[in-house]
This record gives structure tokens, sequence and C-alpha cells, in this order.
């Protein structure tokens, strides 16, 4: 079967796919999703940067075009006996939909590692869904297993022309629906039916257009294969951007990109995530991570490009985001779009440094503040501080270090960013007389300076842990070494502090870690 399959694409022609393209059978099940204006990107990235909005649809993703336009053509008889295709959740709701309209059985073999929002999903359409295997390769090998077994049609999610030409109607209506000059159009990649379908149909009617595809740094299949020359199959991709977790790309995929696209760019989960926020502020709507891969994509173009005053189009091709990737995202989105700056700072172990630290901070937004007791003459602080551009994070570190506290910039450290800000903390000796508070402090300037005027000049803190989840309120916990004698003093601070407090000290948690 594969072979076969691989013969009918390349007696293809570029001029039948056109064809195929104009007569794509889609909008029984598909809109002619809007292109839509991106007013802050447009503004920031001091170019015109239109949306084209196929999380839209009713499956939220592109995929049901191509799905729905593949299963369409089948005889009676292969859609009585039934189909089968492998996917991590968007060309599988596309095929369970096809299927509930065309009246046929679909079996959908899925990733383990597929989010549960797109497994239900399919489920929920009347698919029966199987899940195998960690990436959408181990699901493709175990569906194509089924074909055979139960004599079933396989739908591929990509490397086939009916597919192919299915997606590419999205190139067709961005061509009629914006009639000026278009500079380029960001298309994300996966296994590249995508952007196959757009490229093939744009370069032949408007070759002045630059088609770029994007993927994620741990996902570039497409890129390597380029450079290769062939196609390469990596050995493990990443799993963040589920939906282009894709270990080798088709073959007619990687025919019409090596033949129509332009240039392929990189980009990695912090440039996605901040991607996810900028549409989400223009639009209000929650791209998932391949979704956002376009405009991660624009954005890197015109760092490095320069360019300004084109029209930019980006596809925004899925919105299947699992919900509990969301904190992930927001934790991630202001170091991906340069808003937080994280730092080691040391500071003297002496009663008032961390005031004086404090306000040398000033009035930049501290986005987190890590702190434990570890050394009787110096303390590490790991603290996180809002920025406006990313030169602003040396600026600050030299600063810092200028005055006294010798500052190492993490922002780009990777396990800082992941591990090391949850980790910061543990037991100390030198922690006597500590008390274990957690506090609500206000959102709003001043909140910790007030804390800081209020507490007696004669307690040191020996802990203190921050981190602003973007609430009306920071949680804050707070270690005070206060001797026993000057508990009454603590009441009278806690009083007149006025923020909303609990004491933690007989914690067991707090008793087993710190």
């Amino acid at each position: 079967m594969e072979t076969g399959r691989r013969k009918l694409t390349s007696n293809v022609t570029d001029t039948d796919y056109l064809r195929r393209i104009l007569t794509a059978r889609v909008y029984e099940v598909a809109e002619e999703t809007p292109l839509e204006f991106a007013p802050g990107l447009s503004a920031r990235l001091s170019n015109h940067v239109l949306l084209k909005r196929e999380d839209l649809q009713s499956v939220f993703s592109f995929k049901l075009r191509g799905a729905f336009n593949k299963m369409a053509g089948l005889s009676e008889a292969e859609r009585a006996t039934g189909v089968v295709c492998s996917s991590a959740g968007n060309h599988a709701q596309g095929v369970a939909l096809a299927a509930s309209v065309l009246g046929c059985h679909a079996v959908i073999v899925m990733p383990e590692t597929a989010p549960e929002v797109k497994v239900e999903a399919v489920r929920a359409r009347g698919a029966e869904v199987i899940l195998h295997g960690e990436s959408y390769s181990d699901a493709q090998a175990h569906a194509l297993a089924l074909q055979i077994e139960r004599g079933l049609t396989f739908v591929h999610p990509f490397d086939d022309p009916d597919v192919i030409a299915g997606q590419g109607t999205i190139g067709m209506e961005i061509l009629r629906q914006h009639q000026g000059p278009l500079h380029a159009v960001f298309v994300p990649i996966g296994g590249g039916g995508l952007i196959s379908g757009i490229a093939t149909y744009l370069k032949q009617l408007a070759p002045e257009i630059r088609i770029i595809g994007v993927q994620a740094n741990d996902s570039d299949a497409m890129a390597q294969s380029l450079a290769a020359g062939e196609r390469v199959e990596l050995e493990q991709v990443g799993l963040f951007s589920d939906g282009t977790a894709v270990r080798k790309v088709g073959e007619e995929t990687f025919r019409l990109t090596a033949k129509y696209v332009d240039d392929i760019l990189l980009v990695d989960t912090d440039a996605i995530c901040a991607a996810i926020k900028d549409v989400f502020t223009d639009t209000r709507a929650i791209l998932e991570p391949a979704g956002a891969l376009s405009v991660a994509g624009a954005k890197a173009y015109v760092q490095q490009t320069g360019v300004a005053g084109e029209t930019l189009v980006a596809v925004a091709c899925g919105a299947n985001m699992n919900f509990d990737q969301l904190r992930f995202v927001s934790e991630r989105a202001e170091l991906g779009e340069c808003r937080e700056a994280v730092f080691a700072v040391t500071i003297p172990e002496e009663r008032g440094s961390f005031r004086r630290f404090c306000d040398l901070v000033g009035n930049r937004n501290v986005t987190e503040f890590n702190y434990r007791i570890s050394d009787s003459t110096e303390a590490h602080v790991f603290v996180g501080v809002g920025t406006q551009h990313p030169e602003e994070c040396d600026t600050i570190a030299e600063h810092f270090s200028a005055q006294g506290f010798p500052t190492l910039n993490l922002t780009d450290d990777e396990m800082a960013k992941v591990h090391l800000r949850h980790l910061v903390g543990g037991k100390s000796e030198l922690a006597s007389d500590e008390v274990l508070y957690r506090f609500e402090f206000p959102e709003r300037p001043g909140a910790l300076m007030r804390f800081l005027d209020t507490m007696s000049p004669s307690w040191n803190i020996s802990l203190f842990h921050y981190r602003n989840h973007g609430a009306d309120y920071g949680r804050v916990l707070v270690g005070m070494q206060v001797p026993e004698d000057e508990n009454r003093q603590l009441v009278d601070f806690l009083d007149d502090l006025g923020y909303r407090h609990w004491e933690e000290t007989a914690n067991p948690a707090y008793r087993l870690f710190l």
C-alpha cells in the first residue's frame, strides 16, 4: 500500500494541484475563516499583520479540510468498510467529523501523549480511539498495521494529494481575501501537508509572495531534511507543540516544500508561549502551541530581517489547547517576549541588606523572589524582574553588581527557568527562632516595602518566597527570626501591617523540607 501511494503522489503535477485545490470538497464541513487584522502585533512589529483564523473551524483546526476532501472522494465500498488514521489530535478530529457526516466508521490511532482535550473531542464524534506509542510515527505504524488487518482505508494526515489539496484551499482563501500586496505568509510545519498545499497554490499564482515555514526547534524534521537534501527521520521530537511533533515528513510534502517554500525558521518553546499570549491579547483566543508557531515565526522574521511596513499573514492553524498547559504557557510567555529577566543575586547576610536590595530594585515589577538563609556571611537570592526589551537584562545585572550585589543573569539558563526557581530553599541550621507565615500582599507597588518598614529592625528575614501569578493578591511565604520573648511585638506587627496572614510554623511540610 505504501509503495502504491508514493507512485500516486509522484504522478500529480503542480498544475493538477491547482485544479484539485479549486475543486476541493471542503465547504460541506469547513468555514471560510476570516483573515483578521492583529492591531497589537502590527504595532509592535511595525508591519501589517493578518491572522488566518483556522482556529475558528468547528474542530478548532484546519485539519478537517484535507480529511473531508480525501474521504469525500472514496468509493461507497471504501466508506462502507471504514477508514483508519493516525494523528496527534487535530487530524483525528477532522477524520471523525468527516466520518460522521459521510456515514462511515473511523478508527483513530493517537499517541499516548496526545492531550486529553483532543482525545475526548475525537471520542465525542463517535470514532473508535486507540492510544498507541509516544509520537505520531509510533501511532502511524500501528494504524498501517490495522489498515491491513481490518481492510480499512488509510487517511494520511499530510502525505496525500487530496489531503494536501484540501489544506491548499487556505491559500486560495488568503489570495481572495486580501487584494493588495503580500510580503510573506508564515505557516506551521509538522509533516508538511499544510504548507505544501498553501505554497503550491500561492507560488503558482503569486510567486512574489514569500512562503516561510515555521517549526519548533525540537521538532525540525523538515528543516533538517531540506538541509540534507533528503528526508531525515528524527530519533525523537519535542512534545510541547504536539500538533507538529513529526519525526519524518512526507515524501510528497518534502518535494513540494523543497520546490516552493522560501525559508524555514525555528523557534523555541518560550517564543511559542509568547506568541500564544500575543494572539490572546489581540483576539482573546487561545491558540495551541502548533497554532501559534506561525506568529512566533513572523516575530522572528521581523527581528532578523528588519522588514517594516509590509503585510504579513500568519496561519493560526489550531486552538485545541490542553487546559493543563496554560500555567506553563503563562510562566514562559514573559521570558519568550523578553518581558521577564531572572537573576541570582548575592547579598551580604547582615541586617538591612535585604532592605537595601529592595530599594535598589525600586519601581521595577518584581515577578519572583526566592531566598533561604544558608550561610552566615552571604545570601543568594533568586529574583525575577519585569523588563521591556532584551537588552535590559544585562543592564539590570550590571546595575545590581555596581551597587555591591554581585549578579548572575539567568534569563537564558534553561535549568534555572525550569527547575532551580522551584528548588531554592532547604533546611538551615542558621534559622534559629524562626516563625513561618503566609501572607496575602496587595498586588500594588510598595506592598513589600510597607512590610519591611513595619517589621522590627531587630528581626532577620530567613526565608522569602513570592511569585506573581496575576492574581489580585500576591501569595508570599516569609520566615522571620523572632526571639520567643518578642512574641507580643510579633502580634502587634501583624495587626499593624493589616495583611491577611496564616501562621505555618507547625506545618508538617515545613518541618520536613524547610
